[in-house]
C-alpha cells in the first residue's frame, strides 16, 4: 500500500507529464488506495443514470461516492448544473476523482471542476468498464472493474 504523499506525486507526475490542466490522474487501483487512506475523498461517478442502471457501479466507503451525470439521459444533453450538484458533495479543497465509462468525460468534468475553483480534482484512468476489446466488449483491457476492485452490478 502506497501513502497519501505517494499517491498525489504520482497524479502530479501525470499531470506534469502530460500538462493536464487539472490537479492529476490516478490509477483505478490508486484510486481506491486514496479512498481507503482519506475518507475526505470523493468519487464522483458523471455516467448517466441509464448507464449506473445497466451496467454498475464502485463499491466504496459510506460518503465518498456521489453520482452527478456529467450528460443527461436521454439525449446526451449537457447538464447545466453539473457544478452546482459538485459542491453539494464536495469543497474546493475536498479530493474529487472523476469517473465515467472509460475515462473521457471524466477529463471534461476535471477540467471545468478546475475552472470552477477545485484545487484537487482528479481524472480516474481507465474508467469504469476500460477501453473495448477486439470484439468491442468492455471490462476485459482496463478500468475499474476489470482490476478486481469491488463494485455493484446492475
Amino acid at each position: 500500500m502506497s501513502t497519501l504523499e505517494q499517491l498525489y506525486a504520482q497524479a502530479e507526475t501525470r499531470r506534469t507529464e502530460n500538462q493536464l490542466p487539472y490537479a492529476g490522474a490516478v490509477s483505478p487501483a490508486e484510486a481506491f488506495e486514496l479512498l481507503q487512506l482519506d475518507p475526505r475523498t470523493r468519487l464522483v461517478d458523471v455516467r448517466t443514470r441509464a448507464e449506473l442502471d445497466w451496467v454498475g457501479r464502485p463499491l466504496i466507503g459510506d460518503g465518498q461516492y456521489a453520482h452527478v451525470e456529467w450528460t443527461r439521459y436521454p439525449g446526451a444533453v449537457p447538464n447545466q448544473e453539473f457544478i452546482a450538484q459538485v459542491n453539494q458533495v464536495a469543497s474546493h479543497d475536498t479530493p474529487v476523482l472523476f469517473l465515467c465509462r472509460s475515462a473521457a468525460r471524466s477529463k471534461l468534468a476535471a477540467i471545468a471542476a478546475t475552472q470552477a475553483g477545485f484545487t484537487k480534482a482528479y481524472d480516474l484512468l481507465e474508467g469504469f468498464e476500460g477501453d473495448k476489446d477486439g470484439q468491442g466488449h468492455r471490462k476485459t483491457v482496463s478500468g475499474w472493474c476489470f482490476r478486481g476492485l469491488p463494485w455493484i452490478g446492475a
